[in-house]
């Protein structure tokens, strides 16, 4: 998508020059992180988590209206907040390709418009909608467009509005972990599997846009629950069970990996349906897609140990971790603000503040 997606809609004021805080905001918690500029490079500054309380929200959509704006009033003032770009809900989006005829087009926003409703669920008039060109032929163009109903924008921006912190663009999650994982400029073809706590996105990129976006509800909470219901232990020790066995394939782990992989298999059999389709389909020009060059892991609990191997015999591809460090170029010579591990979790918030720095 566009850097900036809904940016069109919500323009950044003129005197904003000072680099954004990424808030990532998901149905359990709300991860931020700053980066400036020093001598030495771009730094990761100011940066947290503050957990968000149940009924708060839901499936990306704000429930609690003034408890949220409490959280964020909360986080304004004790780390000094202001100026924010912010993640979209991939479960709120809607993403499809779009052919549109050259031959007297007049705007390419109203021949959208005009066709909303076929490809998403929601009234035009109730949905905000940016795009992307992908690729412009003869006789045609090639759209990308992401949809997104506008009471859940609104809840967002009254929020940060009323905890008086003012935000330069919503994106989608899927657009800001795609900056933060693959080096700028390269324009090739990846699987990016965000492995959360409750929920796992799957995406495919291609030429710099986000093609394709997927949720499935499994995360490591899945597997936690799986392994305390098997074992009758606490919520605490089945946690304590995965990080120490995980997928290794061994007798100490004889009865762990079976529970592990009851979960596991089926987002594995996820990520091998989209990324069999990606591979078989063709556009509205006959073109096949480029193939995805690797798989690539993020997310909290994507530490998982043998995920990343489990996936790559299974899926017979490259599988690896992520590096959110991959676009700061200082970092090289840095000993990075978090552990490697928990750096996996921030990849979205990062990538949204990374656009201040975007060389795309």
């Amino acid at each position: 998508m566009s850097k900036h997606v809904f940016n069109r809609f919500f323009p950044t004021p003129d005197l904003l020059s000072a680099p954004s805080f990424g808030v990532d905001i998901s149905d359990e918690s709300i991860k931020f992180i700053e980066l400036i500029v020093t001598r030495n490079g771009i730094q990761a500054g100011r940066h947290g988590e503050k957990d968000i309380p149940p009924g708060v929200m839901e499936s990306g959509k704000i429930i609690d209206v003034k408890k949220m704006q409490d959280i964020l009033d909360l986080l304004r003032r004790e780390e000094g907040i202001n100026t924010v770009r912010v993640s979209l809900p991939e479960q709120q989006v809607y993403l499809y390709e779009f052919q549109l005829a050259k031959e007297g087009l007049k705007s390419i926003r109203e021949s959208i418009e005009l066709s909303l409703e076929e490809h998403i669920p929601v009234p035009a008039e109730d949905a905000i909608f940016d795009y992307e060109l992908i690729k412009e032929g003869e006789k045609s163009l090639d759209i990308q467009v992401a949809a997104i109903p506008k009471t859940v924008i609104e809840n967002y921006l009254t929020v940060f509005k009323n905890a008086e912190i003012s935000v330069r663009s919503f994106e989608l999650e899927a657009q800001a972990i795609f900056r933060s994982v693959v080096k700028w400029g390269d324009m090739g073809s990846y699987m990016i599997v965000d492995f959360g706590e409750k929920r796992t996105g799957i995406f495919i990129v291609s030429g710099g846009v986000v093609m394709f976006t997927s949720t499935l509800d499994i995360g490591g909470f899945t597997l936690n629950s799986m392994l305390q219901k098997s074992f009758n232990i606490s919520y605490d020790e089945a946690n304590k069970l995965k990080l120490e066995y995980g997928l290794q394939r061994n007798m100490e782990n004889k009865e762990v990996f079976p529970v592990l992989l009851n979960s596991v298999s089926i987002l594995r059999d996820e990520v091998a349906k989209h990324f069999v389709y990606w591979h078989t389909h063709k556009d509205e020009s006959g073109k096949e897609n480029q193939p995805i060059k690797k798989i690539i892991l993020c997310g909290g609990d994507s530490n998982l140990i043998g995920l990343a191997d489990y996936l790559s015999t299974s899926m017979k591809t490259p599988v690896e971790m992520a590096n959110v460090w991959i676009n700061i170029e200082s970092m090289e010579n840095q000993v990075p603000a978090m552990s490697s591990k928990r750096a996996l979790s921030f990849a979205a918030s990062l990538g949204l503040a990374l656009a201040d720095f975007d060389k795309n």
